[in-house]
């Protein structure tokens, strides 16, 4: 199931980490689902992106459950709205918040506290680098003046005790998922954007120029998601740097990740092998070049530190012999997504039929396409035709009758979004690449018990449980 816990149930203008978290895992149990796959977990960026994030290891303080809080009695009792159809961002930064921060404020500086930030090296960075941000009105940090941390030590503690209350129940529903026999994916972007701590923290990484502006910029090529493709904005990499340090950030950031979840996606996998570069005076993502990336140097030093390396890789896009020769190397699992395989010929390598071994995962769609109902309405004829054909039905049911060829086909893991179970259209879609706004907010209402039994017969028929 791919669900980020910011479209869970419950109440507040939020998904949260609290007691419907918690009763998510119980319905997967009932369901007879065993893989749970988030988005990042870190804190989102502008348009409330989590691919967007200042910190590519800290934990989002919007998921931090409030019910939870008072539950522990680290603030008393609050008056909680019943959740929306979407994720209230304005209350999120207004309401919820301020509580946090309060909760925070209590444990800062405590023995507990204390004790667990002694054992993460990317702590005091990120505490640092958040209350100054804070102190100047979260302006860009290359604008900043040079002011020593030290004057914020009030607020560097209480950033660091919102970490600490993020990892606490993020920890205890790892555990509940452990016990149920769920891991959890995790996702890890590429790249992280300019104004981040880790640029700020380590600018010698990235390639920058002497006002600390990125040029060249990240992006993907015109595709099937944009025809002018994406200019994402991301500074490059400096992977000679990288390189010289053996790959140092890199081997932190994966640690970190493989902390949190059993297993992480490596989003936009093609750039290990070459990423699309755009200079920094381009509007859009059509005039580029392929720069190499680090290719196997990076994943023998990640194995080095890390030993067996539980990663995905999102081979989406336009995937090149040395993409895929990098990939089957290491042994990763790849993406197959069923949306786009009924629009061609029977060889469309997203066919069922087509994969050649388990080694991959199944997808209805991602957090990228529009859900099943909504590409089967707005699919050509041909397409709608084939897909008809293809998988013996009538195109009532389009999300059903993807999941069940996800199900029935050989990858590893069959994964859809809960839009898709739930047979939802458009509206319900989580993110349109390239469309900056209306994304990112989409929430569930309540758990829908009523689909555990079939799907747990549908995953008794195809040999899943």
């Amino acid at each position: 199931m791919l669900l980020h816990p910011s479209s869970l149930p419950g109440p507040g203008p939020i998904g949260e980490l609290g007691a419907y978290a918690h009763a998510f895992l119980e319905w997967m149990s009932h369901a007879g689902l065993d893989t749970w796959q988030v988005l990042p977990l870190h804190p989102v960026g502008p348009g409330a992106s989590p691919y967007s994030s200042p910190s590519a290891f800290a934990g989002d303080p919007r998921l931090i459950s409030v019910d939870a809080l008072v539950a522990e009695g680290v603030i008393e009792p609050v008056a909680m709205p019943w959740g929306l159809d979407s994720v209230d961002v304005e209350s999120v930064d207004t309401w919820k918040w301020p509580l946090v921060r309060e909760a925070a404020a209590r444990l800062a500086g405590s023995d507990e506290v204390k004790v667990w930030a002694r054992t993460q090296d990317w702590l005091d960075a990120w505490a640092r680098y958040a209350a100054m941000a804070e102190a100047q009105g979260n302006n860009e940090w290359w604008t900043w003046p040079l002011v020593d941390a030290s004057t914020h030590r009030e607020a560097v503690a209480v950033h660091v005790a919102v970490q600490y209350l993020f990892e606490r129940q993020w920890t205890a529903l790892r555990d509940a998922a452990r016990v149920r026999g769920i891991r959890i994916v995790g996702d890890v972007p590429i790249f992280v954007t300019h104004d981040a701590c880790d640029v700020w923290s380590a600018p010698k990484l990235w390639k920058l120029d002497a006002a600390m502006t990125p040029d060249p910029v990240s992006g993907v090529p015109p595709d099937y998601f944009s025809p002018t493709g994406q200019r994402w904005g991301s500074p490059m990499y400096d992977w000679q740097a990288h390189a010289e340090s053996g790959f140092a950030w890199w081997r932190a950031r994966l640690k970190r990740e493989l902390s949190l979840c059993d297993a992480v996606r490596l989003d936009h996998f093609r750039g290990f092998a070459a990423a699309w570069a755009i200079p920094a005076a381009e509007p859009d993502a059509r005039n580029g070049q392929w720069v190499p990336g680090p290719g196997r140097a990076l994943f023998d030093a990640l194995a080095a530190e890390l030993g067996s390396l539980p990663l995905w890789a999102e081979d989406l896009g336009e995937i090149t012999p040395d993409v895929e020769a990098l990939r089957d190397d290491l042994g990763l699992p790849g993406m197959k997504i069923l949306q786009f395989a009924f629009g061609t010929t029977a060889a469309h390598p997203f066919l069922p039929h087509n994969f050649a071994h388990d080694r991959w995962i199944a997808y209805t769609g991602t957090h990228d396409n529009d859900t099943a109902v909504g590409w089967y309405k707005s699919a050509d004829e041909t397409s709608r035709h084939r897909f008809r054909v293809y998988s013996g039905r009538d195109g009532s049911d389009p999300a059903w009758a993807l999941m069940r060829e996800a199900w029935a086909s050989v990858a590893g893991t069959a994964m859809a979004p809960m839009q898709d179970v739930l047979k939802l259209g458009s509206d319900a879609r989580m993110n349109t690449p390239g469309v900056a706004k209306g994304n990112w907010g989409w929430r569930l209402r309540e758990l829908p018990w009523q689909v555990c039994t079939p799907l747990r017969e549908m995953g008794e028929a195809f040999g899943r449980l």
